[in-house]
């Protein structure tokens, strides 16, 4: 059975016999001897391979060049060479898979733009092999979280026939021919049916049952947004708590954000430093600073006044009334505050139709958590728990009530405040990670006019 190289690397004794398999990231030759530097993936480290000519194995030399599968057994030494404990001194070699000499990743710079047209090699790329071990690792901790918390995980569906976000900018799903006149009753499911862009509304439902409850999962947005923030799919962490206002929403919100941080800066395994050496030389100072001060509270109106007696000049114009563009989130975090920064009670009218309207009748109990580098990481509300009042909202929307009757008859039927959240998980890494294209964090992604692989 193989040892996987992250393993060997952390040995505590020597082995007798280890077998590695991996692929090459180079090689080189003497007339006695070879170098292989191999890794798995398994971590960021390679393990150094010395063979001797002759060994089994070793008349095949020839082929293992970078990018080729080998299996390599031999006992692990003390390393000479510096920055590493253990090599492995090779009694044996096995050619699994060759590598043409056209293989892309040979050892040079590449750019992202090159590596993202290749996206089914570059996991192999040290940069990306690092990228996507971390989503893993945020992905097992954002499930701590929340078992540590007692909140019950829930799958939401991915198909759907209510707009959560009353935006309009859905897909649709059918099974009908192109071309042909839309008829929904005649669909796979008998009416319009879309992707879903939030698992919120059916979260709700649970939440009003089981009390405190989360998903995880795919979202998708028909936008045709080209920025580095945006794509087609994206990932979407979202929970929702029973007997919840927005103060106890921020406060868990916040906490979620600081058990993350914290967790990649403890748990990371080495990658964190390939990010902070090649990616952003700030980075692990701007995750500490996340982690060690304590966020602050400002309402929209004092956010809006703030940036208006700021003197600065933004490329979007800031007044009362309008949602905050990044430049102004950032501007809060990272010059005013010089902290990680939670807005709240923003206006209605930038809203949906399913946060809860205050007492002034002008703003609803919305929050977005912003940090340093990013902005908004966060966006959640308490929700409408008033029948009459989110009727009046569904109408001021032009949203029909037939359509989200099961939505209503949660406000009939027990109805209890509640709040809740959603984090762009992509966003999530590309502040811990510094990746500044939310492309180069997802596997394969899809974006307007892009959909390879």
């Amino acid at each position: 059975m193989r040892t996987l190289i992250k393993n060997a690397l952390k040995s505590a004794h020597p082995a007798e016999s280890i077998t590695v398999k991996g692929w090459v990231r180079t090689r080189r030759d003497s007339k006695e001897f070879s170098f292989i530097e191999l890794n798995d993936g398994s971590c960021l480290g390679n393990l150094q391979c010395i063979a001797d000519a002759g060994i089994p194995g070793y008349d095949e030399i020839h082929k293992m060049s970078t990018g080729a599968a080998v299996g390599i057994t031999g006992k692990l030494i003390e390393s000479q060479g510096k920055g590493q404990t253990w090599e492995i001194h090779a009694s044996s070699l096995e050619l699994i898979g060759e590598s043409p000499s056209d293989f892309p990743l040979q050892k040079k710079g590449h750019t992202p733009e090159f590596l993202r047209s290749i996206s089914h090699l570059r996991p192999r790329a040290n940069l990306y092999g690092a990228v996507f071990r971390m989503r893993s690792r945020l992905s097992k901790a954002i499930h701590r979280f929340f078992d540590e918390q007692d909140f019950t995980y829930v799958h939401t569906p991915i198909i759907t026939d209510s707009d959560c976000e009353g935006a309009g900018e859905m897909f649709r799903v059918t099974t009908q021919q192109q071309g042909a006149a839309p008829k929904p009753e005649e669909d796979f499911f008998g009416k319009d049916t879309y992707l879903t862009v939030s698992g919120q509304l059916e979260g709700e439902a649970f939440a009003t049952a089981l009390s405190n409850v989360y998903t995880f999962g795919p979202t998708f947005r028909a936008e045709n947004s080209h920025t580095t923030r945006h794509a087609s799919e994206f990932w979407m962490v979202e929970p929702e708590m029973a007997f919840c206002d927005l103060e106890g929403d921020m406060d868990l919100a916040e906490e979620f954000v600081k058990y993350l941080v914290k967790d990649v800066l403890d748990n990371n395994e080495g990658d964190l430093e390939i990010f902070n050496k090649f990616v952003d030389k700030g980075l692990r100072k701007r995750l500490e600073f996340v982690a060690e001060r304590p966020f602050q509270r400002v309402s929209y109106t004092e956010a809006v006044d703030i940036l208006l007696a700021s003197g600065q000049k933004f490329e979007y114009p800031v007044e009362w009334g309008v949602n905050l563009q990044s430049e102004h989130e950032r501007f809060l975090t990272e010059e005013h505050f010089k902290c990680p920064t939670t807005v709240y009670n923003y206006p209605k009218s930038v809203k949906p139709f399913y946060m809860r309207t205050n007492d002034d009748g002008k703003t609803v109990t919305a929050m977005d958590v912003l940090v340093p580098g990013i902005g908004e990481i966060i966006g959640g509300a308490q929700r409408e728990e008033r029948l009459d009042v989110l009727q009046a909202n569904m109408k001021e929307h032009g949203l029909s009530e037939e359509d989200y009757w099961w939505y209503l008859d949660l406000r009939k039927y027990g109805t209890c405040p509640h709040a809740g959240f959603g984090l762009g998980f992509e966003r999530m890494l590309m502040f811990v990670t510094g990746m500044k294209n939310i492309r180069d964090v997802i596997p394969f992604a899809r974006t307007p006019g892009h959909c390879e692989f």
